[in-house]
């Protein structure tokens, strides 16, 4: 019980600590800002620390934070490896070409009435395929290495990002577009000075949506065959060991990994589209 009390005057001190910062000028700052997260996420972990203990739950159900950490620092080349064959191999691969893929059939449907049409269905009708059922099938097309992992981000990617896309190449308006034309710009020339920079930021949006379907989808693959090494793997074996402190840090792996992608887009999109007033401040 000492653990339980412990836990809650420290989540009613960070609390308080919290509301403070948020409601003050330092909120308007960099440090302001990661403050207010960084108190809820220190939080979380002293709770969940504290719970655990004090309650006595059984570490096959919930390990603690601390045994989960050491686990982590213990296992590094493992999970390093597993990150390896996941994300590198893996996740971006499949982001890299599904995306492209993706921005490149946009190009041709803002071409063809015909293929707006015929396309954007067939690409909604492959985006509403489950996972679960498509994974087993790629796995088994592709072989069990890093390229039928990317066949399925690949899958996952390609709609969302098309979506996007198509939309973000609608976004200018057709007095500009007109203009363009009293100027004789082809339809590249239009493209490129006027309709692609309109659309960047619908592109970055698919871009950013495009980043947690690539890492889910890896793993996911990963449960339907893998060799030894891969988070999706090493998930799905230590759940039959009843290891749940390395689920966990697997888990710990992909959650860092999936917010750093996120961040490193969202910031290539801050120096892309430094002029849309979502960037502004």
């Amino acid at each position: 019980m000492t653990a339980l009390l412990i836990a809650a005057l420290f989540w009613a001190a960070a609390t308080w600590l919290a509301v403070r910062i948020a409601n003050s000028p330092a909120s308007a700052t960099l440090a302001g800002k990661l403050a207010v997260p960084a108190l809820l996420g220190v939080t979380i972990l002293v709770v969940w620390e504290g719970v655990v203990r004090g309650l006595e739950v059984p570490a096959v159900i919930l390990p603690a934070p601390s045994t989960i950490g050491g686990t982590f620092a213990a296992s590094l080349p493992i999970l390093w490896g597993d990150f390896v064959q996941t994300f590198v191999k893996g996740a971006l691969s499949g982001y890299v070409i599904g995306c492209g893929a993706a921005f490149a059939t946009a190009i041709l449907i803002d071409r063809s009435k015909f293929l707006q049409a015929g396309l954007m269905p067939v690409g909604n009708f492959l985006a509403a395929m489950p996972i679960i059922g498509t994974a087993p099938i790629l796995v088994m097309w592709f072989g069990f290495d890093w390229q039928s992992k990317a066949a399925v981000v690949v899958l996952m990617v390609f709609f969302p990002m098309l979506v996007n896309c198509v939309q973000g190449l609608q976004e200018s308006s057709a007095m500009q577009r007109d203009l363009m034309k009293t100027y004789s710009a082809s339809y590249w020339q239009t493209l490129l000075k006027l309709r692609l920079p309109a659309a960047m930021p619908f592109v970055f949006n698919g871009l950013k949506i495009s980043t947690t379907l690539a890492l889910i989808g890896a793993i996911v693959a990963e449960f339907f065959g893998s060799p030894i090494k891969g988070m999706g793997f090493r998930i799905s074996t230590e759940v039959g060991r009843l290891g749940l402190d390395m689920v966990w840090a697997e888990i710990t792996v992909a959650a860092l990994a999936g917010s750093a992608f996120y961040g490193a887009v969202a910031l290539i999109e801050r120096g892309v589209t430094f002029w849309h007033p979502s960037q502004r401040r």
